[in-house]
């Protein structure tokens, strides 16, 4: 079997339609690639980062590409920020979160 076609079999057995994600630290590096590959994969994906700059211009690439991802700008080392992120994220899911992926990592 070609390799592309197993590749394409494997992303349909591995779909996540219907499925919700939140991703902390989404607007670069690892965290950008969960986000992307999720997407891919068919969640509704949200994100949130410090710089609303980055969370911009990754909104701007991912809507390109198609994938439906929500952001916020948010410090979640702050238990406020963290909390209005989760009402929003109620919110935009009608209180539906299946997958969590906490990426804040301080450098």
């Amino acid at each position: 079997m070609a390799k592309t076609e197993e590749n394409l079999r494997n992303i349909c057995r591995w779909s996540l339609e219907g499925m919700t994600a939140l991703v902390t630290g989404g607007s670069k590096g690892l965290g950008e690639a969960v986000v992307e590959e999720l997407a891919m994969l068919g969640a509704r994906v949200h994100t949130c980062a410090r710089n609303e700059t980055q969370l911009q211009e990754c909104v701007r690439e991912w809507q390109a590409k198609g994938f439906e991802v929500t952001t916020s700008v948010c410090n979640v080392s702050s238990r406020d920020q963290r909390e209005k992120l989760m009402e929003n994220v109620a919110s935009i899911f009608q209180g539906k979160l299946n997958i969590l992926v906490s990426l804040c990592i301080r450098a």
